[in-house]
């Protein structure tokens, strides 16, 4: 199967997907195989939070349409220009353990193996156990090569020449010992922040309030802990995110953010508080649902410093061009197919592992 082959398949899903939206979801003429897959994707889409209870239906259609605007053949193109494809040594099984905080939080994994020629062998998590496989079935439909490239396993893992992992630090722990004989890339927790000075307008805080909500802040992309410098009032900040209000609603969330404002509150922690999210001051990255974590800061040479020294610790910064490599407010959970997780580049990663 050559490379304009492959391509030309996750094209043809991106096609596909760009049919489903929150609003509307509209049937389109020129889709292959629509007679087959559409009812039934949309039926998953709205099944989706019988099994997972934070799958919605809202955050499954946004991670839809963040990969339905990711599969065009102008990004397929970009992403896989700068690779000698012809450098692959030979076709490699790749064990794939997927993590399921978010919808389709493994499938940037899953389209590197098969654009790179090789097999994918995968292990989906509990929480994430549809999604994928279904799109799998839409491509081998698309084109039925890939049907000996694409295994799902239940059980043990058997018959890999490397792995792909992504998990907690526990079982990162784990993984390192258990695939220490074979190539790996382990991937462990890691929280993104936002870098503020107090001049953000407020639409800039609207945005950020994005990359704190979206997938009910599971993800590691979800801004968790914001830098503001010293006497930097939050009242512009609580204002901006009276327009998430609507997140209390949703039943988990709030178990969550009533659990863990009272932890908070009897162990006597000062808060900030809006009525559907905490902030309170705290050197952690990881800050539990429903709440931020912040840190006053001084000096932003010294932060950029620190950022940097916990480089391992972060999957994203956030500010308007405070920090050195930083991305623009909103535009977290919607990476391109060239911002590869710790900025391990994955690519190169199977072409260049024996």
């Amino acid at each position: 199967m050559t490379l304009e082959t492959k391509k030309s398949i996750f094209v043809e899903l991106g096609n596909f997907l760009s049919q489903f939206s929150e609003k509307e979801s509209i049937k389109k003429t020129d889709v292959l195989y629509n007679d087959i897959f559409f009812d039934d994707f949309e039926n998953l889409i709205h099944l989706s939070q019988s099994h997972n209870g934070w799958y919605t239906p809202e955050q499954v259609y946004f991670a839809i349409n963040s990969w339905a605007e990711a599969l065009t053949e102008e990004n397929i193109t970009k992403w896989i220009s700068k690779y000698n494809f012809d450098a692959n040594p030979k076709e490699k099984t790749v064990a794939l353990i997927l993590a399921g905080n978010i919808p389709l939080v493994g499938f940037h994994d899953f389209l590197s193996v098969l654009i790179t020629g090789n097999k994918a062998l995968i292990k989906t998590s509990s929480n994430d156990q549809h999604l994928l496989p279904f799109l799998a079935k839409y491509l081998i439909a698309v084109d039925e090569n890939l049907k000996d490239k694409i295994t799902f396993v239940e059980g043990k893992l058997e018959n890999f020449d490397t792995v792909i992992a992504t998990g907690s630090n526990n079982t990162a722990r784990y993984f390192e010992y258990y695939f220490k004989d074979k190539p790996s890339i382990i991937r462990k927790n890691r929280n993104s922040v936002a870098v503020l000075n107090g001049k953000e307008s407020k639409e800039d805080l609207e945005a950020l309030g994005e990359d704190i909500f979206r997938y009910f802040g599971l993800g590691c992309r979800n801004v968790s802990k914001l830098f503001v410098p010293k006497d930097y009032s939050f009242d512009g900040f609580f204002e901006a995110m009276f327009k998430y209000q609507d997140v209390i609603h949703y039943e988990k969330y709030a178990n969550n953010y009533d659990y863990n404002k009272a932890v908070f509150l009897m162990s006597n922690f000062k808060l900030l508080d809006n009525g559907f999210l905490t902030i309170k001051e705290d050197s952690s990255y990881a800050s539990p649902i429903s709440s931020v974590f912040y840190e006053f800061y001084e000096n932003i040479e010294d932060l950029q410093s620190r950022l940097e020294a916990d480089s391992e610790q972060i999957q994203c910064i956030v500010s308007n061009d405070l920090i050195k490599n930083s991305i623009a407010f909103g535009k977290t959970q919607k990476p391109q197919l060239w911002d590869y997780a710790d900025n391990v580049d994955t690519i190169t990663f199977l072409l260049t592992t024996k």
